[in-house]
């Protein structure tokens, strides 16, 4: 056994010397060999810069006062059935999708990803993931609801069990313990699940039940949970971002993974996420409520779809319509300044920074 240290002491001690310190140009966002511990020299500025603003973008669930929530769901009249619906159907799908994606952050993609700014990250990410599930437990806390029945909808729930059912194939493969990059095809395999995971389940699956929610806020209503709503929304901006700009980097890097068959594979994935979201919408909002409807739903969709699409360097797939809720940019463009429903101040050091492209 001293031998045994003693022979990986001489080595560690023959590779050290400045000859030895990471460069630049040994970084790389997959694959690779570089020493993941040193965190600089940077290569990806972007990626460290989104550390920092999610550091200053920091808020808790339990700073938002939920009595008026509270007082208008024990309202008879306070709500309509639908609405009710709206919130259960939402907090059902988010209590668990939050959880799915920081377990899918933790234990597969954190271990695919070989740049430690971009791993920093995503340890920020992780944190805010389990922040949004603390979120989510604090309304449905607050207003009573039924814990066992609302963490289980996506078990029990058609329109919410088929999304998280969708997203599972691709978070079981980048966490499947055999699995490594370093082929073109397992290369590809880890940029198509990083496409499903951060522009279809962070960058479309989220919008209808988020733009419910808001709109519910923008009418006095439910004001509380729109409030963590509206800063959930914000991170999850963040998340998406974060994500597109590594999935272009890794085809910058990998550009022989970008074939013309695996493209047209992710456009199929993404307009599979768009109707499964808009089947969400009609299941959630069979009629009309709260200024929208599905089919106002659906079109918002296809302006969010063909803006992901672009992101990724894939052609537009749907008709251009005008948005039907430009509120929804106002909303996520907090700086300084009173939250829409005229409630409390929010301060965000660096929120006026960002580029917010939901």
């Amino acid at each position: 056994m001293a031998l045994h240290v003693a022979e990986i002491a001489e080595k560690q001690l023959g590779q050290m010397g400045e000859e030895s310190r990471l460069s630049v140009d040994d970084k790389a966002m997959i694959n690779c060999r570089a020493d993941l511990n040193q965190l600089i020299p940077f290569k990806y500025m972007w990626a460290w810069e989104k550390y920092l603003v999610g550091c200053a973008n920091h808020w808790m669930p339990n700073e938002v006062d939920m009595t008026e929530d509270l007082n208008l769901w024990k309202s008879k009249d306070g709500l309509t059935d639908q609405e009710r619906i709206i919130i259960k159907r939402n907090l059902g799908f988010f209590a668990t999708a939050d959880s799915l994606v920081a377990n899918n952050l933790v234990l597969a993609i954190y271990r695919h990803i070989t740049n430690p700014e971009c791993r920093q990250y995503l340890l920020r990410q992780a944190f805010e993931e389990a922040l949004h599930t603390h979120s989510y437990q604090h309304i449905i806390e607050s207003l009573g609801l039924d814990q066992a029945e609302t963490f289980n909808m996506y078990r029990e729930v058609p329109s919410v069990a088929t999304k998280a059912n969708w997203a599972l194939p691709f978070t079981q493969s980048l966490s499947d313990p055999l699995f490594k990059t370093g082929t073109p095809k397992d290369d590809q395999r880890l940029l198509r699940d990083l496409i499903a995971f951060y522009v279809v389940f962070e960058g479309i699956f989220f919008y209808v039940g988020f733009t419910q929610i808001l709109s519910m806020g923008r009418r006095n209503k439910m004001v509380g949970t729109a409030e963590q709503f509206q800063y959930i929304l914000r991170d999850e901006s963040m998340h998406m971002n974060f994500g597109i700009d590594m999935i272009n980097q890794i085809k910058l890097e990998n550009p022989h993974l970008w074939t013309e068959s695996f493209q047209n594979e992710m456009i199929k994935i993404i307009k599979e996420g768009v109707e499964l979201e808009y089947q969400y919408a009609k299941d959630t909002m069979a009629d009309g409520i709260l200024g929208m409807n599905a089919d106002m739903l659906r079109d918002f969709l296809h302006i969010i779809a063909n803006r992901r699409l672009v992101q990724v360097g894939l052609p537009k797939q749907y008709k251009e319509v005008e948005n039907p809720f430009p509120w929804m940019s106002e909303i996520m463009d907090l700086k300084k300044e009173k939250n829409f429903f005229e409630k409390r101040v929010t301060e965000y050091q660096t929120g006026g920074a960002l580029d917010w492209d939901e």
